[in-house]
């Protein structure tokens, strides 16, 4: 969230349950378990689950978009990107967003996952903040490693918190009709017009309110995302300018490419674990939520390993570990236990697929000892050289709830809570959620807000998880950057299309969620050489049989009767 937070990151190629830490860029995950349930389908605890979650039911239900004045950022938002803003901040002149506290004083408990060692309930940063809420939130901060334990305990208590943020990815088993029968309505309060009492929460955009509508009730204070992909093929462009190598623009290209640059008597490789890219550049439907797996391909509904475009992408990636062109630590896959950001940074490998985040935090992390190091995103490719086909990742996938027991007052100041750190950036109320007070938690080095030791221990990930505004990059150290991340974003987004389920919140059917718990597993196998291309056919042939046409049967049905969110 705070745009001068060099992000490390983890061992894994794929998307990353913690990159939203460093940016904007919430990390896809998979959204499993539950009742057989539409997002939007409505009735009590108890009652009918008909219904539809698009179209006119859901016009009914949403907050009116209005778009905040406040601050205009340098660079709009295109085909579904992030806002940018390159400028410097004057402290002195930050606009206000929210003129008048909507607190009135209450006291709001919120459970929430966090990273980290989280600092003390009345420390400077927190009492700062509830001064200018008007609110006495009081955090209960969990391990966001084991968060889903605790969530699974604290949801089938009866003592929940005034407030509980649950991202997507713990959205297993249970926990999706607790959800319904657990959280209260907000419709009354957001729906329509009446959303424009909280302006910041208004400027939040229609498709991040779509996904927070469950069981036909708008229940979840969103965190909106960019919905393009976040993994972009990071290379190490001052070693390829001075080396005279060009940026392939297809899966051959890459291959020549790798095989120039691999060396391993110099200690040098080509790339780490493509597996994530190579699903883009081969046009393999998204995957990155369970529901996102399944379209309508040729007027059949088709999960994504069903598509020939999947064993392409498995079997390019697999060529590239075998020919030993990828890091020898990426043949660990995800028993890695070193960090592989020093062996890019040191050019043992020269490309990476990795979260966008990491594209400014990679180099503001080797830019002071390193001047001359300089990494960039290639734009990714169709894999026969022509434009790629992308499939969009969902515009929210972290959510805040409240009590059904709590009273108007408390939702009244948990809202007060939100619509301040919606605040967009450039905002005083933006820099208190995500810097806490100047002098205290940071000082500013030519314009650009730098934490002090009191701030990286007391300002992070807590505020924000309440509720967020448009998708924003903003690097004013590294305004280059924010530049070139966005208009990765712009360009790859004019090539992005949505899946029928796009937007929408589903769970599965119990009875299906564990259908493809071992499949990724098996990728990873299969690109390593550990098994073989027939192991993955004989996998979707054993889906099939053991429910995945039961379940391409009930997606169909769903589409029938509820209609796509995707415009």
């Amino acid at each position: 969230m705070t745009p001068n937070a060099a992000s490390g990151s983890s061992g894994s190629s794929g998307p990353s349950r913690r990159s939203f830490l460093a940016s904007t860029a919430v990390a896809t995950a998979a959204v499993a378990g539950g009742m057989p349930l539409l997002a939007a389908c409505g009735g009590s605890d108890g009652g009918s689950r008909g219904g539809t979650t698009s179209g006119k039911n859901a016009k009914k239900i949403l907050p009116a978009y209005v778009a905040s004045n406040v601050v205009s950022p340098d660079i709009p938002s295109k085909n579904g990107s992030s806002m940018g803003f390159t400028g410097k901040l004057d402290v002195g002149t930050l606009k206000t967003s929210v003129p008048k506290k909507l607190g009135k004083g209450g006291k709001v408990t919120i459970m929430s996952p966090f990273w980290g060692s989280p600092p003390k309930g009345d420390c400077a940063y927190y009492t700062a903040a509830n001064s200018m809420i008007g609110v006495d939130v009081r955090w209960q901060n969990q391990d966001g490693n084991t968060y889903d334990q605790k969530l699974g305990a604290v949801l089938a208590s009866s003592d929940i918190p005034d407030v509980v943020v649950i991202p997507g990815w713990n959205m297993t088993a249970k926990i999706p009709s607790a959800i319904i029968g657990k959280f209260a309505d907000l419709g009354p309060y957001l729906s329509g017009d009446k959303v424009k009492e909280y302006p910041n929460l208004a400027a939040i955009p229609s498709d991040a309110w779509q996904r927070s509508i469950f069981g036909g009730k708008l229940m979840g204070l969103p965190m909106p995302a960019s919905y393009v992909q976040n993994i972009v093929p990071l290379y190490r462009q001052d070693v390829f300018d001075k080396q005279g190598y060009d940026v392939p623009r297809s899966a051959d290209e890459f291959m020549s490419l790798a095989k120039e640059i691999t060396s391993p008597r110099a200690k040098r490789w080509a790339c780490g674990d493509m597996k994530w890219t190579a699903f883009n550049t081969f046009g393999v439907i998204s995957g990155g939520e369970k529901a996102l797996s399944w379209t309508v391909v040729d007027g059949k509904m088709t999960h994504r390993m069903e598509t020939p475009e999947y064993l392409e992408a498995l079997e390019w990636t697999r060529k590239l570990f075998a020919a030993g062109y990828v890091h020898p630590d990426f043949k660990l896959g995800k028993s890695q236990a070193t960090d592989p950001s020093a062996k890019f940074a040191a050019g043992e490998f020269l490309i990476w697929n990795n979260d966008i985040s990491n594209w400014y935090g990679q180099q503001a992390i080797q830019a002071a000892q390193n001047p001359g190091f300089k990494v960039w995103g290639m734009d990714l490719w169709g894999h026969d050289g022509g434009n790629p086909v992308l499939w969009a990742a969902n515009p929210a996938s972290i959510f805040a709830f409240v009590n059904k027991k709590a009273p108007e007052s408390v939702v009244r100041d948990v809202l007060a809570v939100a619509n301040v750190t919606a605040a967009p950036y450039g905002t005083k109320e933006w820099m208190m959620t995500n810097y806490g007070q100047e002098g205290t938690h940071y000082t500013l080095k030519n314009g650009v807000p730098v934490k002090t030791d009191k701030g990286n221990l007391e300002v992070a990930n807590a505020y924000v998880m309440v509720a967020s505004p448009a998708s924003t990059i903003a690097h004013p150290d590294l305004p280059d950057y924010t530049k070139g991340m966005v208009g990765w974003q712009q360009r790859m987004g004019a090539f992005t299309k949505k899946s029928s389920f796009w937007g929408l919140q589903i769970v599965e059917p119990n009875r299906y969620t564990n259908l493809t718990n071992d499949m990724e597993q098996l990728e990873d196998d299969i690109v390593r050489g550990h098994k073989k291309m027939s192991d993955m056919q004989q996998f979707i042939s054993d889906w099939r049989s053991k429910g995945g046409d039961r379940l391409r049967d009930w997606y169909k049905k769903l589409l029938d009767e509820n209609g796509t969110a995707a415009s």
